[in-house]
């Protein structure tokens, strides 16, 4: 039987998976319960040299109708850390969510897809330490088929997933069909 912070990450993860990016439709689920992390490991920024992408991170949590709350679409090149799931660097996968596009302007993820194998990502901590994870895999999936434990599932050694909208854009629901995800193991 799964932990009770996996089965949350699992219900959170549906959620996620219609919404990351600001690209999805409202969904509900109960809020979680979840350990306060400490202050020092809390992350404040992100890095991909490979793309060129660098932002401050916000906390991201559930809105007040418990969707899965996403960086300010009217800055899109803002990114955030999904503080519901593990801080960069503890074990677990650590999740940052960032706009593809946003406002009439290119996002903080508009080139996610361009990430390969063996790229490096930093993780800056309020320590002020910097940690490096290297990217394992890349993978684009229909939101209808978003991989919630590979995503969210516990595993054994510090991880990180960058996500975003990605694939044909739904006008008529203003909504991108797919998601691109960006594993990472700490280097």
């Amino acid at each position: 039987m799964p932990s009770p912070r996996r089965r949350w990450a699992l219900l959170l993860a549906l959620l996620a998976a219609l919404l990351l990016g600001g690209c999805g439709a409202d969904a509900a689920a109960p809020a979680p319960t979840v350990s306060a992390q400490p202050a020092q490991t809390l992350p404040t920024w992100v890095d991909l040299p490979s793309i060129g992408a660098r932002s401050s991170l916000v906390p991201l949590g559930l809105n007040a109708d418990r969707t899965v709350e996403v960086p300010p679409v009217d800055q899109p090149l803002q990114a955030g850390w999904y503080r519901y799931s593990p801080a960069p660097g503890d074990v677990g996968p650590a999740v940052i969510l960032g706009h593809i596009d946003g406002n009439h302007q290119q996002g903080i993820f508009w080139r996610l897809h361009d990430v390969k194998p063996g790229d490096r990502v930093q993780v800056g901590r309020a320590d002020g330490s910097t940690l490096t994870f290297e990217v394992t895999k890349v993978d684009q999936v229909a939101k209808s088929e978003f991989p919630t434990d590979a995503v969210y599932g516990d595993t054994a050694d510090p991880q990180l997933r960058l996500i975003t909208c990605g694939g044909a854009y739904d006008a008529a629901h203003h909504n991108y069909l797919d998601n691109v995800i960006v594993y990472a193991k700490l280097a």
